[in-house]
C-alpha cells in the first residue's frame, strides 16, 4: 500500500487574546473607545494575517494611543501626520496589514491635506476614524466635525463654522471604500472592521464615538434606546432600504434627492424601496445616503461605498518592474560613467 507522506502544516490559528497589549488603557472610563479597541481585537484573527505583519499607526489625540493598547508593531507619530507614515510603511512592505487609527481633529484639521490625498491614492491601508465632533485630548475644543452653533471652549458664542461630513469628504478625495458604525453596537464595528480589511485599496470607517467629558451624548440622536430603532438604517448590499421600529419605513428617489417614505402608506410597496448598491462606481447616491442624518433621515451605517480600482503601490512595484527591465543602468558602476564626465 503506498504511503501519503505528505506533510500537513498547520497555520496557527490567533486569538483575541494574542493581540492584547500589556499596557495599561488609560482611557476615561465609559469612553467608546474602549468598545473599538474590543472589537479590534476580535476582529484580527478573523483576517487570517500574521500578528508579525500587523501594523497600527496613529497621529495625536485620545484615539491615537490605540497602537499601545495592540500587541503588534505600531507607530505614535505626530500630529495630523499618521496617513504618511502609513503610506511610507505599505509602500515599503506591501504584504504589511496595515490599520490608521486617527480621530476627526487629527484627520480633518491639521491632517487635512495627508487624510485626501492618502484616499485619492488608494493605498492598500485602513483607516479608522473615531469622530466624537470635539477635541477630548486638548480638553473641549470644537474641532471640524462640531455642529454649527455648539458652544465648546474655543467657541464661547457657539461655532459659526460648517462642519465637514466625513462620508463626502472621503467619496469626494475618490475614496474606494466608505462605511460608518457606532461604538454602542460591536457586531455592526466587527462587521465594517471586516469589510474594510478585505477591501483592495484604502478602507475608511467612520465610528461615530462618544466621549463622556467634553461632548457626552453627542450621537444620542443616532444611537440612544429611544432612537436608534427610528434613527438607524442598516446598509446591506443588494437589500432594501428599510428601516424603523415596525420596519415599514424606507428610503426612496424622487428626482436627485432621498426621501423618507412609509410601506402601505399612498401605495408605496417594498418594491419601490432604494435597493443597496455598495458596488456602484458613480458617487451620487453614495454621497446621498452619507450626508442623511436626524431627524430628516435616519443615519446610514454599515458599508455605504466598496468599489474595485488599482492601487497606488501596485502601480509603483509595476513601474518599477518595468524600469529595471529596460533602464540601461543596472548598477552604480553604470550610473557613474553614463553621460559625460570631466576633470576639475
Amino acid at each position: 500500500m503506498a504511503t501519503d507522506t505528505t506533510k500537513i502544516i498547520e497555520t496557527e490559528q490567533l486569538t483575541k487574546a494574542d493581540f492584547v497589549s500589556d499596557q495599561m488603557v488609560k482611557w476615561c472610563p465609559g469612553c467608546g473607545d474602549h468598545a473599538i479597541l474590543s472589537s479590534f481585537l476580535k476582529v484580527l484573527p478573523e483576517l487570517g494575517v500574521k500578528k508579525e505583519d500587523v501594523v497600527v499607526v496613529s497621529g495625536i489625540g485620545c484615539s491615537s494611543r490605540f497602537p499601545y493598547y495592540v500587541k503588534s508593531y505600531g507607530f505614535h507619530g505626530i500630529h495630523g501626520r499618521a496617513a504618511p507614515l502609513a503610506t511610507g510603511i505599505k509602500i515599503t512592505n506591501p504584504k504589511l496589514n496595515v490599520w490608521m487609527i486617527t480621530g476627526d481633529g487629527d484627520s480633518l484639521a491639521i491632517g487635512g491635506n495627508h487624510f485626501i490625498h492618502v484616499l485619492r491614492r488608494n493605498i492598500d491601508i485602513n483607516i479608522m476614524l473615531f469622530n466624537n465632533r470635539i477635541y477630548g485630548l486638548t480638553k473641549g475644543q470644537y474641532s471640524p466635525t462640531t455642529p454649527t452653533g455648539k458652544i465648546t471652549k474655543s467657541s464661547p458664542q457657539g461655532t459659526f463654522e460648517h462642519p465637514f461630513s466625513v462620508g463626502e469628504l472621503a467619496i469626494g478625495a475618490q475614496g474606494t471604500f466608505f462605511a460608518r458604525a457606532v461604538d454602542t453596537n460591536p457586531k455592526m464595528m466587527q462587521a465594517v472592521m471586516t469589510e474594510a480589511g478585505k477591501h483592495k485599496g484604502t478602507s475608511l470607517i467612520e465610528i461615530l464615538q462618544n466621549c463622556v467629558i467634553f461632548y457626552n451624548k453627542v450621537h444620542d440622536n443616532i444611537t440612544s434606546r429611544e432612537a436608534k430603532a427610528e434613527n438607524q438604517l442598516h446598509l446591506r448590499h443588494g437589500e432594501p432600504m428599510i428601516f424603523g421600529k415596525e420596519m415599514n419605513k424606507g428610503i426612496v428617489l424622487k428626482g436627485t434627492k432621498l426621501e423618507v417614505v412609509k410601506i402601505g402608506e399612498n401605495g408605496i410597496t417594498e418594491k419601490d424601496i432604494l435597493v443597496h448598491n455598495e458596488k456602484q462606481w458613480e458617487t451620487g447616491i453614495h454621497v446621498l445616503l452619507a450626508n442623511m442624518s436626524p431627524p430628516e433621515f435616519p443615519a446610514a451605517l454599515g458599508v455605504i461605498r466598496s468599489v474595485s480600482d488599482f492601487t497606488y503601490e501596485t502601480k509603483m512595484e509595476e513601474i518599477m518592474e518595468t524600469e529595471k527591465e529596460t533602464s540601461p543602468i543596472k548598477t552604480v558602476d553604470d550610473l557613474l560613467n553614463s553621460g559625460k564626465t570631466w576633470d576639475i
